[in-house]
């Protein structure tokens, strides 16, 4: 993630237990950020801009996670498009980089993640599932004997997953219509109860 040189250079001015911390949550961010199918990268950059008390350059971030600038580039438009990022302007200099600042409203974050991919994969799921049973259902009075039952096999077992995939739509709607009267600073714990 880094190298000797660039810790030499914020071991000038930042703390060892603070560069330890730091490094930790990147590579943890970027852990989580592969185990929820996204790019690792994706997760660091997060994390390097979220505990950044400024904005930072593309070239600040890869500096910091020693990652070719196109790679920077590349996972930060995805970022930004998730809106995760934004871009920002930063009075007083006269460069023409780009800087970029952590989105720290987490509610508008899951938002943003369940109303884009989530949802959208969700219902593309749903019709894809919908065409095939009506494709099957069309078909099943022209198939032999034998195909037809496995026909009306597929037919179950494809609305059985139907079923499940229309109740995660539930859900996700559901958590979207929610999101918003969440006060993620007011969790200090959660406690599932699985009796």
């Amino acid at each position: 993630m880094s190298d000797s040189r660039s810790d030499d250079k914020r071991g000038a001015d930042m703390n060892h237990t603070l560069m330890a911390v730091q490094d930790s949550m990147l590579d943890g961010l970027g852990q989580l950020s592969a185990y929820f199918g996204f790019n690792k990268v994706m997760g660091q950059l997060y994390g390097a801009l979220l505990l950044s008390p400024g904005p930072m350059s593309l070239d600040d971030l890869m500096e910091r996670l020693n990652i070719s600038k196109a790679n920077v580039s590349m996972n930060m438009r995805t970022l930004e498009h998730m809106g995760m990022v934004r871009q920002v302007w930063i009075r007083g200099r006269g460069d023409r980089r780009k800087y970029y600042e952590a989105e720290t409203d987490f509610g508008q974050i899951i938002a943003n993640i369940l109303s884009g991919r989530e949802m959208r994969d969700v219902d593309r799921a749903l019709a894809i599932m919908k065409d095939n049973v009506e494709q099957l259902q069309e078909t099943m009075p022209k198939m032999s004997e034998a195909d037809s039952e496995l026909a009306k096999l597929y037919v179950e077992r494809i609305q059985q997953i139907q079923a499940m995939f229309q109740f995660a739509h539930i859900v996700i709607a559901s958590v979207l219509e929610r999101v918003s009267e969440i006060d993620f600073s007011d969790i200090s714990s959660v406690n599932i109860d699985y009796d």
